[in-house]
């Protein structure tokens, strides 16, 4: 095997090289290989994607799909967890700070200074939303929490993201899946063509607004009514690195959503049962994922109801034996994937981090 070290085999099981490509293929059809013929490709073994057969050393077989499509899946929900998790702390951190700045300003006004700046008041917001959309020339990048957008509230701003548009800027969402289900959308994938895309996950973070990657934008108060305008490089720095990591976990928006893989249980049912195993209510499940208290509630009703569960002890039994307890996945789409996308305008009231979901 001299010459054919993991140098040469920069990669994971996510993405093979050609040769291991071949040779993994080769081995599921047939159940099993000669080990010599695995020796140009070591990144097979090092990827427990061969293994020795234990009746015969001399011959390796195979890791089955499934359980690489398993351990894939676990490891992409792992990261967009941990992304999830220190997010979450970073915005702790600036209401903290925001609240500190504003009892220092109180008594000297003069000391708010242009790194975190406090918007206090809708006028005051969307002012400051206007000024940076004006001044954008390259790359909007939004994360929309909620449910789907009303068609009303996206042709109200169509003017500015046709604007945007106009100069040549890039402009990317993620969503929810469940704004798949607004014609809206689909209304801006035909009017905005290639320079937008849209992307959407189980859960995404707090509304988020970054403009060149210069400024950003998120909420200050639990009713949006306060946002705080970021221009500290290592801030907006951080925010654009959380973005494109759930940007490669998502799904392009015309995409399909993955098989759960359990007759009668759709995608949205799966992270339900998910939430449901880790102890959440069903107002707190309903707005992680973007949909009403009563459209929750019918949902669980049909897992019950599919897996044969009289009550809501029985149902968390019986989500553990099917495997429903684990963690939730999107199917990774890597930066060269499809670019099937669809844009919301922005600088709307609706679309600033003050809107209620």
């Amino acid at each position: 095997m001299a010459g054919h070290g993991a140098d040469e085999h920069p990669h994971g099981a996510d993405r093979l090289c050609e040769a291991g490509d071949r040779v993994y293929s080769r081995a599921v059809r047939r159940g099993r290989l000669p080990r010599r013929d695995a020796e140009p490709v070591p990144c097979l073994l090092e990827l427990a994607l061969l293994h020795p057969d234990p009746d015969d050393m001399d011959w390796l077989v195979p890791t089955s799909p499934q359980e690489v499509m398993t351990r894939l899946l676990r490891g992409m929900y792992d990261e967009i967890s941990a992304s999830q998790r220190r997010v979450g702390s970073a915005v702790e951190a600036f209401e903290w700070y925001a609240g500190l700045g504003r009892r220092v300003s109180a008594s000297h006004p003069a000391t708010e200074g242009p790194a975190i700046r406090v918007l206090d008041g809708l006028a005051r917001i969307q002012a400051a939303m206007d000024e940076a959309t004006q001044a954008c020339t390259t790359e909007v990048l939004t994360v929309q929490p909620g449910g789907i957008r009303r068609e009303a509230e996206l042709s109200e701003g169509l003017h500015r993201a046709m604007a945007l548009r106009g100069r040549g800027v890039r402009m990317r969402d993620l969503y929810t899946h469940v704004a798949r289900h607004g014609h809206g959308l689909l209304t801006y994938l035909e009017l905005m063509g290639d320079a937008v895309e849209a992307r959407t996950l189980d859960e995404v973070i707090e509304r988020l607004i970054l403009f060149d990657r210069t400024v950003a934008f998120i909420p200050a108060n639990a009713e949006r009514t306060m946002a705080l305008e970021l221009r500290h490089p290592a801030l907006v720095e951080y925010l654009g690195t959380v973005f494109d990591r759930l940007w490669r976990l998502a799904i392009p928006l015309t995409a399909p959503l993955p098989d759960t893989g359990i007759e009668g249980i759709s995608h949205r049912e799966q992270a339900i049962a998910a939430l449901l195993a880790e102890g959440h209510q069903d107002a707190v499940i309903a707005e992680r994922l973007g949909i009403s208290v009563r459209t929750c509630r019918a949902h669980i009703a049909r897992l019950s109801e599919t897996l044969g569960a009289a009550s809501r002890t029985q149902l968390g039994v019986r989500i553990a034996q099917a495997g429903l307890d684990g963690p939730r996945h999107s199917a990774q789409a890597g930066p060269d994937g499809p670019r099937h996308s669809a844009q919301v305008p922005l600088t709307l009231p609706d679309q600033g981090p003050r809107n209620a979901r």
